[in-house]
């Protein structure tokens, strides 16, 4: 039997599957040494390792900024519509009116992931503007390509976090006069759980949802623990400028935060122990190019009621000389 197969059958029952606990290499080597037919070499056996949590199909896995090895979580069934169905799960803001108890709890961290990604960036000085009605139960799967949840937008024309800005006159003329906009407009799509059999979908749907704007952003609830994976990501993120975060928080961190709700109208002191627990890690910053795509915007607007609602805030801000937290009218 080669050394790779034997490894397989292997290192499932000595790996822990908490990327907290890893196994440093040289331990790993020792144990694994008990259980081996064959006289391998230390060089040999870490090559295996390092090769093998590269695989998605392996075991095993290597922290990300860290050193040693835990055990990858099974892979998702082969199933026809089976990464849809995760897209759907994850990527829709509403909750469905039945379903297993399961699908209730995804559902509900979703929420609380939403609310607490919407509350970091009025926080942190970024105006957010939330798609809903593009994700509701009667909408199509084809949405998941064309909106995104968040649109965050940064405005350049002076202000401090957290309060209403007023926009200095002199600076929002110019670009007036030049046709630049005094603001940036990402568009962000969130997730649950990065995993390598989902991140590329990910990935590029973040890409198709913010083509039409200056920048894309990708948001994990959960860290980035597999350096696989993020290896992955980076590579995806030099090549297409989308932006990947983790805001590391596992489901059962988001099972014990507040009601959505609770979150989004926390009092300042509340609020300040949610982002506490935060474990912001920017894996890649995203690229922002200098113009809308104004004729793909115009389609949305168009498409959209939310899109419309999204031009008339903005414009209202302009208009007012002042960058107010979007309120639904």
């Amino acid at each position: 039997m080669s050394l790779r197969k034997q490894l397989t059958d292997i290192l499932p029952t000595l790996l822990p599957s908490n990327p907290v606990e890893a196994i440093k290499g040289t331990e790993l080597i020792r144990v694994t040494r008990l259980q081996l037919t064959g006289n391998y070499s230390d060089a040999s056996l870490r090559y295996h390792f390092s090769i093998m949590s590269c695989d998605p199909g392996s075991p095993i896995a290597k922290v990300e900024k860290g050193q040693g090895y835990y055990r990858r979580s099974a892979p998702l069934p082969a199933l026809s519509g089976a990464q849809e169905l995760l897209s759907l799960i994850q990527g829709r803001l509403d909750d469905l009116s039945s379903g297993p108890a399961q699908m209730d709890t995804v559902m509900l961290r979703n929420r609380k992931f939403r609310a607490v990604v919407t509350r970091y960036f009025e926080i942190n000085g970024r105006f957010p503007f939330v798609f809903r009605q593009a994700f509701a139960k009667e909408s199509p799967l084809g949405n998941l390509w064309k909106y995104p949840e968040l649109v965050l937008v940064d405005w350049e024309t002076g202000g401090s976090p957290d309060e209403e800005m007023t926009l200095d006159e002199t600076m929002l003329a110019l670009k007036q006069r030049l046709g630049i906009a005094p603001f940036r407009l990402h568009a962000a799509r969130l997730r649950l759980q990065p995993s390598l059999q989902t991140y590329r979908e990910d990935f590029f749907q973040t890409l198709a949802v913010s083509m039409w704007s200056q920048g894309g952003e990708l948001v994990y609830a959960a860290p980035i623990q597999d350096e696989a994976l993020a290896d992955s990501l980076r590579r995806l993120s030099a090549s297409f400028g989308v932006g990947v975060t983790s805001f590391g928080l596992t489901s059962e961190m988001l099972d014990e935060l507040p009601r959505p709700e609770n979150i989004l109208n926390a009092h300042p002191i509340e609020s300040d122990a949610i982002m506490a627990k935060l474990d912001i890690n920017r894996l890649a910053a995203p690229t922002s190019r200098p113009h809308l795509d104004w004729a793909a915007l115009t389609t949305m607007r168009n498409e959209s009621g939310e899109a419309e609602k999204l031009i008339q805030w903005l414009t209202r801000c302009i208009d007012g000389r002042r960058a107010e937290a979007f309120k639904d009218e």
